[in-house]
């Protein structure tokens, strides 16, 4: 992409009312644009993280043996008067009446629907188990929307749903999907550490929450540190053999949200193994048995011929919130450190002297062998100021920078810049190239 021809609307300045550095680096990336209080329009650069993030979640939702299928974002009233939770939600769930007086709301999550779903086309144990999520936009009405994309209205959401036919079976689903987290946040770049958490209006009597450690988080967090440098189990499990042990490995070490938090407990870890932090929820994951499947009905025929309420679980991800989360814990003062898996591009290129023939020459050189080799190429093509392009270049996170100017192209090199570390290196050209396509020089 050039950016010459790209929408990229950059701000100088962090808008007042942005309070955390993600909500202010999104703004001044020109990711996301409010709309209203809560409600933000994804421009051009935060939409491919965006849709790089719901990638990676899909593709680990997949290999875990989950089946995806979308539903929609307006729900029936009546389904959540079946499972009493209609007039309990609370002020937060949109209510809304057609023309021709149904009720309908616009879906906080979709227990509810993916019941019924289930239960119109599930009939005999032989076909359990089965896993069915979503990625799908939902809207809560907080009462104070803030933060940016990390506590919106409005946001993107990959919710999951297990069926059993017992305990045994949905406790499996529970660890396919607890391992399942555990690689698609590290996949991000992300340290996420599950902890026990409050079940709250979803109900159940086991849940975790993953969450990403962070000066900026909600809540505090209290873990044993070993947790946090633990890495993920890696995607050649066996997805239907017993998993069980890859989550007592990490659940067996204490770690709880502010709300589980037991004092006792964790005052009896070696001081030095105690981590007290702030913490960003970035996925909470579910096991509630029948808690919807016996009011709303859905059951299947057992081996005994009898009808039997199907186990539940659901398992969520903030697809949109995970933007922020990354930003939280990877940013310097310059701007954004993407991950090189979520960055909006792989490369960039900067010519410092647009209408050279040998600095243009070398660019378009560049841009052709790089996107030719799959890489996504954001070409400064623009006659700004050297300075503003660097500054903009940082700002973005673009994770690889190839700086073209007249005096090294005299010399026979460029220059390449790793946004991580900011380390700087020249080479000619071929050989920047080979670097950064993973191909040896000839």
């Amino acid at each position: 992409m050039r950016l010459s021809r790209y929408f990229l609307p950059v701000l100088k300045e962090s808008p007042a009312d942005a309070q955390i550095v993600s909500h202010q680096l999104m703004l001044r990336a020109g990711m996301i644009r409010q709309e209203a209080a809560g409600i933000y329009a994804w421009l051009p650069l935060g939409l491919r993280v965006l849709k790089k993030i719901e990638q990676i979640v899909r593709e680990e939702m997949d290999r875990a043996g989950a089946i995806e299928l979308l539903m929609p974002t307006l729900q029936l009233a009546d389904l959540w008067r079946e499972s009493g939770r209609y007039d309990a939600y609370g002020p937060e769930m949109l209510r809304i009446v057609d023309r021709h007086d149904r009720e309908l709301l616009y879906g906080p999550t979709n227990e509810e629907m993916i019941t019924e779903i289930f239960r119109g086309s599930v009939r005999s144990y032989k076909d359990l188990p089965k896993n069915l999520y979503h990625v799908q936009w939902k809207f809560r009405d907080e009462t104070r929307p803030r933060f940016g994309v990390m506590r919106g209205r409005e946001f993107l959401m990959k919710d999951a749903y297990s069926f059993d036919l017992d305990v045994e079976g949905a406790r499996k689903s529970y660890n396919r999907m607890f391992v399942a987290y555990l690689n698609l946040f590290a996949r991000m770049g992300l340290k996420a550490v599950p902890m026990r958490a409050d079940t709250g209006p979803i109900g159940g009597d086991l849940s975790h929450e993953f969450i990403v450690l962070a000066d900026t988080g909600e809540s505090e967090v209290f873990c044993h540190k070993d947790l946090v440098e633990m890495g993920a189990p890696g995607p050649d499990v066996d997805w239907y053999g017993d998993l069980q042990p890859l989550v007592d490995q990490r659940t067996a070490l204490y770690a709880a949200t502010e709300e589980m938090h037991d004092a006792e407990a964790f005052a009896r870890i070696p001081e030095g193994d105690r981590l007290s932090a702030r913490g960003i929820e970035v996925g909470h994951i579910f096991s509630f048995g029948t808690k919807y499947s016996e009011p709303m009905k859905a059951v299947v025929a057992g081996p005994d011929g009898k009808d039997t309420p199907v186990q539940m679980g659901s398992y969520g991800v903030g697809v949109s919130r995970l933007l922020g989360a990354i930003i939280e814990a990877s940013h310097d003062e310059a701007g954004i450190i993407w991950p090189e898996a979520v960055a909006p591009f792989d490369v960039g290129i900067i010519s410092l002297r647009v209408g050279d023939a040998a600095c243009d020459a070398a660019c378009e050189s560049a841009y052709k062998a790089l996107t030719a080799a799959g890489k996504a190429v954001l070409y400064d093509d623009t006659d700004a100021r050297g300075g503003g392009k660097f500054a903009t270049m940082d700002l973005i996170g673009v994770p690889w920078q190839v700086i073209v100017g007249p005096k090294g192209i005299a010399e026979g090199v460029v220059e390449i810049k790793d946004r991580r570390t900011g380390e700087r290196h020249t080479a000619p050209l071929a050989e920047v190239i080979a670097q950064l396509t993973g191909k040896a020089t000839a």
